[in-house]
């Protein structure tokens, strides 16, 4: 995964496990699944509706996001804080694992 320290754990031809921050995520091939997902607005940035997130310290999620904007990643929504000042307020960023 670009800009992550993910590394492997087991594997198979048509799937891969990852350390996600401490947590596993698993990798399965499935090229019918991979086209672009729905969208919903949420607090004006259209998000994917299939996603997943992970939970970070600002430390480490600033250092994250200045990670993958070192290295070119292209985002769906460019990392901001969402919901600013409300209950919920949150550092957030989306991208494809694949761009």
């Amino acid at each position: 995964m670009v800009g992550f320290a993910c590394p492997e754990g087991r594997s198979a031809p048509d799937w891969v496990d990852f350390d996600l921050f401490g947590h596993q995520i698993v990798a399965h091939l499935a090229p019918q699944a991979c086209s672009l997902a729905q969208t919903n607005g949420v607090d004006g940035d259209q998000v994917p509706v299939r996603h997943f997130g992970v939970v970070l310290d600002m430390a480490a999620w600033q250092a994250l996001a200045d990670r993958l904007c070192n290295v070119g990643q292209r985002f769906i929504v460019e990392p901001h804080i969402r919901f600013q000042g409300q209950v919920g307020e949150q550092a957030t960023m989306f991208f494809l694992d694949w761009s």
